[in-house]
């Protein structure tokens, strides 16, 4: 895209004699010289350092000064880089931020951390802040969450600014979150600045100002940094609301049109001691294949009655094996009554085929229950069973908890880098 440049000022720096050359013309308060680092006030006809960079490092910005490029829809140049830093402990954070001009826009700004980038602009409403034990911001009725304080220090400057800048100069900054958004303040003494930040792909910024190359990659998880989760938490949510209300559909069905009828019943006493406790039971019809429950229920006390059946197909001799435990007990003790066990219980056989069927019992049980053990087994064909439904519900419900963590865990992670990680 063709434009027509801003016009431009120069003068020589009076420290190392480079050309300096200005952008935004009267909109610059301070100029740092691309050459040497020295920090010059244009606006003093004699152009006297103010200060040299005494950390002059030899950085290369990604988006080189005197870059144009076509940024929300306007034409920007790129007039002036800073990297700031701030202390945590003992070791010190750093980042960069670009200037943007505009002539007839003004100024806009780009940040960069580890990868991270955001568009900034000045905002001149005044956020209203709510004190809390985590104080909150309120701008463009979006509430941003506070996410830390710092003492930010300038390093290094190159280029022009629209404010009076220092290396070594330092301000409190605030900055509260709602991603994508970044609301940030920086006070100086009584004065107060903010600012909004929207994270934003790197990718555009690239292509914006035709950088080559790619960019670098992030790393870590930034404090405006969307969340790659959320939208897949509330798709895998939905998705699972919707399986789940069929799947409840699919066990209301079941459960009415379950058979679930008696096939077998009998009543039978354990004596111990007997020659002969096992026996089969006479035979009994299935006629569809379909899930087999054999009820037991025995009149123990202080004793137990174990049970090994075979549900055994006649003309195949397919067996099915199951067996169980009968127990109960009671007493009194000094915290009183007391019972443990249950005189009832249940096998089940999972999808049996049709065809004619006998039981083969074996009982087992207390040697001192001398009078006998009168129990009772019974069959029931047909039996719905909430086991299959439960493990479908189980299996439905694991994406969106496993999404869930994943974003909880992308959480964490970002309030770790700020004052209230864990």
């Amino acid at each position: 895209m063709v434009t027509n440049a801003p016009r431009t000022r120069g003068f020589n720096c009076s420290n190392c004699g480079a050309a300096v050359e200005l952008r935004a013309l009267q909109h610059t308060l301070t100029v740092a010289c691309t050459s040497c680092g020295a920090i010059l006030d244009p606006r003093d006809p004699n152009v006297h350092i103010l200060q040299t960079a005494a950390l002059k490092e030899s950085v290369a910005p990604a988006i080189p000064l005197g870059t144009r490029g076509l940024w929300n829809g306007r034409m920007y140049e790129v007039i002036g880089f800073q990297r700031r830093s701030i202390g945590v402990e003992l070791t010190r954070y750093s980042w960069d931020e670009y200037v943007l001009f505009n002539p007839y826009q003004g100024f806009r700004y780009l940040s960069c951390y580890q990868g991270h980038w955001n568009d900034i602009r000045i905002v001149h409403e005044l956020p209203r802040v709510v004190s809390s034990k985590r104080p909150s911001a309120e701008y463009a009725s979006v509430t941003h969450r506070h996410f830390q304080r710092a003492l930010a220090r300038t390093d290094l400057v190159l280029g022009e600014f629209p404010w009076r800048v220092r290396v070594g100069d330092e301000v409190t900054v605030d900055d509260y979150v709602a991603p994508p958004f970044l609301l940030s303040s920086e006070r100086t003494g009584n004065e107060v600045t903010w600012s909004q930040g929207i994270y934003t792909d790197p990718r555009t910024i690239w292509q914006a100002f035709s950088l080559s190359g790619s960019p670098p990659r992030a790393h870590g998880v930034f404090a405006n940094q969307p969340s790659p989760y959320r939208q897949g938490l509330a798709v895998a949510f939905r998705t699972f609301l919707v399986l789940a209300a069929i799947l409840v559909l699919v066990l209301i069905g079941r459960l009415v049109t379950a058979t679930d009828a008696d096939v077998f019943s009998g009543n039978y006493v354990y004596r111990p001691g007997s020659p002969e406790q096992s026996f089969v039971t006479e035979t009994f019809r299935l006629p569809h294949a379909a899930t087999v429950d054999v009820d037991l229920s025995a009149a123990v006390q202080n004793g137990w009655l174990g049970l090994d059946l075979a549900l055994i197909n006649s003309d195949t001799g397919d067996a099915w094996n199951a067996a169980h435990e009968i127990s109960y007990y009671s007493g009194v003790d000094s915290d009183g009554s007391w019972t443990e066990g249950s005189r009832q219980g249940w096998v089940r056989l999972p999808r049996v085929p049709a065809g004619e069927y006998y039981l083969r019992v074996e009982p087992e049980g207390d040697a001192q229950a001398a009078a006998g053990v009168g129990y009772t087994i019974r069959v029931r064909r047909d039996v719905p069973s909430l086991v299959p439904y439960g493990l479908a519900f189980v299996a439905i419900l694991l994406p969106p908890v496993l999404v869930g963590w994943r974003a909880h865990v992308f959480e964490r992670r970002r309030l770790q880098e700020g004052d209230y990680g864990e």
